[in-house]
């Protein structure tokens, strides 16, 4: 329906009051009876369209009733209902453009311009002609427009837009920095690491997209209410004429059913609540998803990468032989610069996080899988395994006792070495979540009657963390086929479904796909688990699965009060217009207000 309808309905409204003010009531009429025609062709055309697709549409007591005052000679009714329903529509757009408003943002904001080093200088090019390795710079307030390294010594960006984070972020040389992001700072140089198209920002466009243009299941329930609600609207008028021998009775009985509070509240609140989710760090691919949340019964959470945080990080640092922690830390990851291995990526963040000093190592020579050893400020170095140490001539009877369980617990041990002498132990191991600590407590408090744990991993270390998380039961040892296994059977019982799956990697790919909700942790590497899920969590926080669930079950209670509010007041008011309390005019009227109430309510959705 074009944006200018209503106005033009009011006008014409207004048009047929002069003229009959102005002594000419047969002109008047005629102009309102055209400003019900005005609405009853297109209102037809949409019906005849939905029938066609086997639904009663709820805008069809709407068309009855603005024919019935057609035929009964009551053409001000027909107008006012016209100028209604038009009306109504442009309100429900209005709304649905203030619930997206989070959507589009990002969608408006997706970066087109890139400047790309060429020779000497720098050329603006369009951004999907980057290609990987190549170094853009970004410049002061500009948008990052592709996934990349840093290459400069510090980057301050506003993630606001993508994570929530209100305060700035600064990122050191060698980090990973989004695109999407803003540069709060002062310009920057990136080495693009993957192409425009394949960018995290590009990937969150694409799910906003996806989010945007699948229509909520919700409204097809407003259709079904629409097939009970138009037989008992159309027996009530019937019942009215009959009794009283006044058809006037029947229009206004079909006057004030005009179901806007189907049409409108359904949709805004569950729009709303998918808004209200994209503030918030998670992007909910349509309304579908967001229904589910709010009837999620139980939630299924991978541990790596999911409740914890996917990377070997330190958790022990032993020193021997005089030696202090951070001095043993800092040899460490001096030597391990050079290291590809996943321990010794760790061991340099860890030891850049507490703000050591690292030099660069001379003639350091690496065998894989074991240890590496050189020469770090003058003084030989070595770091592996024990056994690996024991190897090369180093009494590590000292580093034998450090982090007990080793694997079993979960534990990776490093040893250390100074001149041939075992200087300290460094106990390395995959860090929970700050955030998941209170993970099964938020979900049980937002209705969620279990929260379990599917892990490829081994159950002592699964076991461990639900004991810390408090879940309430454990599954370990999965391939991704038994973690299809256990959703189907969660699924299949009455009392835990819907269920939602939460995970990151590509082997939870499958469970994501299979549950009623799954929900992707969107770091690097996610990409297929994101492709895969109906939410994606953008923000590094796995407690926003509570805030999905919290936000999908109060949309959800919205969106179904508004409709049955919405209709008990039309039934209330509809029993009036039977007795004849209310006319034809006045009932529209009376149903405007009923509209502009449910849409309020349901905008209630977008707000905590």
């Amino acid at each position: 329906m074009m944006p200018g309808v209503p106005f033009v309905c009011l006008s014409l409204i207004v048009l047929g009051g002069v003229l009959h003010l102005a002594g000419a009531p047969e002109a008047g009429d005629a102009v309102w009876a055209a400003t019900v025609v005005l609405m009853l062709v297109p209102l037809t055309w949409s019906i005849v369209r939905t029938l066609a697709q086997g639904r009663v549409g709820v805008d069809a007591i709407a068309l009855v009733a603005m024919a019935g005052a057609l035929a009964v000679g009551e053409y001000l009714a027909g107008a006012v209902i016209a100028l209604m329903l038009s009306g109504g529509n442009a309100l429900e757009a209005s709304a649905s453009r203030r619930a997206r408003r989070e959507l589009t943002a990002l969608l408006e904001r997706m970066p087109s311009i890139a400047h790309r080093r060429e020779g000497g200088g720098w050329q603006e090019v369009p951004v999907e002609r980057l290609a990987v390795d190549d170094v853009v710079l970004v410049r002061a307030g500009e948008l990052v427009p592709v996934d990349g390294m840093l290459e400069s010594g510090e980057a301050v960006v506003d993630e606001s837009a993508l994570t929530g984070e209100s305060l700035p972020v600064t990122h050191a040389r060698g980090t990973v920095v989004r695109s999407g992001v803003a540069n709060a700072g002062d310009a920057f140089e990136l080495r693009a690491t993957r192409l425009a198209s394949e960018s995290a920002y590009a990937n969150l466009v694409r799910l906003v997209r996806a989010a945007e243009t699948q229509r909520a299941p919700f409204v097809r329930l407003a259709d079904r209410y629409a097939a009970i609600f138009l037989p008992l609207t159309l027996a009530i008028a019937g019942i009215a004429w009959f009794a009283s021998g006044d058809s006037v009775r029947a229009v206004a009985v079909l006057v004030v059913a005009t179901p806007c509070p189907l049409i409108l509240a359904a949709p805004i609140a569950i729009v709303s609540g998918v808004s209200r989710a994209a503030r918030a760090g998670v992007i909910v691919k349509g309304g579908t998803a967001i229904e589910r949340l709010g009837e999620a019964r139980a939630v299924l959470l991978d541990k790596t990468g999911t409740m914890t945080l996917g990377a070997p990080a330190v958790q022990e640092v032993v020193a021997f032989d005089s030696h202090t922690e951070d001095e043993v830390l800092r040899l460490a990851a001096s030597l391990d610069q050079l290291s590809a291995h996943v321990l010794a990526e760790g061991l340099v963040h860890d030891a850049e996080r507490r703000g050591l000093e690292l030099v660069e190592p001379v003639g350091a020579v690496e065998e894989p899988g074991q240890g590496m050893e050189g020469t770090v400020e003058g003084r030989r170095v070595a770091a592996g395994g024990v056994d690996w140490l024991r190897r090369r001539g180093v009494d590590v009877a000292a580093a034998e006792t450090v982090g007990d369980g080793g694997d079993e617990a979960g534990l990776a041990k490093v040893a250390v070495a100074v001149d041939g002498r075992l200087a300290g132990a460094i106990v390395m191991a995959d860090r929970l979540r700050e955030d998941a600590r209170e993970l099964a407590a938020e979900l049980r408090g937002a209705g969620v009657r279990e929260v379990a744990m599917a892990t490829g991993d081994r159950r002592a270390v699964a076991e461990r963390i639900a004991a810390r998380t408090g879940l309430d039961r454990v599954y370990a040892d999965l391939s991704p086929e038994d973690k299809l296994d256990v959703v189907r059977e969660m699924r299949a019982d009455p009392d835990l479904a819907p269920v939602v799956m939460v995970g990151d990697g590509v082997n939870d790919a499958p469970a994501l796909a299979l549950a009623d909700v799954g929900i992707a942790m969107g770091g690097p590497g996610a990409t297929i688990s994101s492709e895969t899920a109906d939410a994606v969590i953008t923000v590094d926080r796995i407690d926003r699965v509570a805030t999905a669930v919290r936000i999908g079950r109060r949309s959800l209670a919205i969106a179904r009060q508004s409709v049955l509010f919405g209709i008990g007041l039309s039934l209330v008011a509809m029993g009036f217009a039977a007795f004849g309390y209310i006319p034809p005019v006045a009932g529209a009227l009376l149903q405007e207000g009923i509209d502009v109430a449910v849409i309020l309510n349901a905008l209630r959705a977008l707000t905590d």
